[in-house]
């Protein structure tokens, strides 16, 4: 009998799982930005901010930067592997001249290897460079979180990685976020969060908006 409820938790559990990695989940978040932006593939040198939670939180990006024409397609929860789904929707279809992408926080809280999430933003970098050549890519730096920080070792070894690949790579350049959210003592900046202790406030997009803005040159 405990056999036999051991298998069945762990049957449950990869059902769970199952559905978590389900981009379909997405389908009707991604249906509304592309009604959204459904003018914005009209307009050129457009620059675009996707990813999860920490970019969709962006409200006022535009503000931050008036003089640039801007969309933010990021959906909250998102993993690389979804908006690798979605790059057609998401990217692809606006012809951006600049690509910012903020993926891999969600990847390494639900428990994915480093190697399995580069493999997926290659994957995705790659879609990227075959049909939009031209356009610069920028890989944004997991950030560092008051919630996540017992995962901080594996958060930074990610950021490594993304910055080696971008190395290593024309048109693919690594931003650290990562450096600016900390204090003096290498503590996430307390002041920079919300309630929740992952998502940003006003504070936190400030010192993003300062690091990314000068790849706006």
């Amino acid at each position: 009998m405990i056999k036999y409820g051991l298998i069945l938790t762990q049957m449950l559990g990869f059902v769970l799982y199952a559905q978590a990695q389900d981009p379909l989940r997405f389908q009707k978040e991604v249906d509304q930005l592309t009604q959204k932006y459904a003018d914005a593939s009209l307009e050129e040198d457009l620059i675009l901010f996707t990813g999860s939670s920490s970019v969709k939180g962006w409200k006022n990006l535009s503000d931050y930067f008036p003089e640039q024409r801007m969309i933010n397609t990021g959906f909250g929860g998102s993993q690389t592997s979804d908006l690798l789904y979605y790059a057609d929707d998401l990217i692809l279809h606006y012809k951006p001249q600049k690509i910012f992408i903020y993926e891999g926080d969600n990847d390494i809280f639900s428990g994915k290897s480093t190697a399995e999430i580069l493999e997926d933003m290659q994957k995705l970098v790659e879609k990227i460079k075959s049909q939009l050549p031209d356009s610069e890519i920028f890989l944004i730096s997991a950030k560092p979180s008051i919630s996540r920080w017992h995962l901080k070792d594996k958060y930074l070894d990610l950021n490594q990685h993304f910055k080696e690949y971008s190395q290593s790579n024309e048109n693919v350049q690594y931003v650290d976020i990562w450096t600016t959210m900390l204090d003096e003592e290498g503590e996430p900046k307390a002041r920079i969060f919300l309630d929740d202790k992952l998502h940003m406030n006003k504070a936190g997009y400030d010192l993003w908006a300062e690091v990314i803005g000068r790849y706006m040159r």
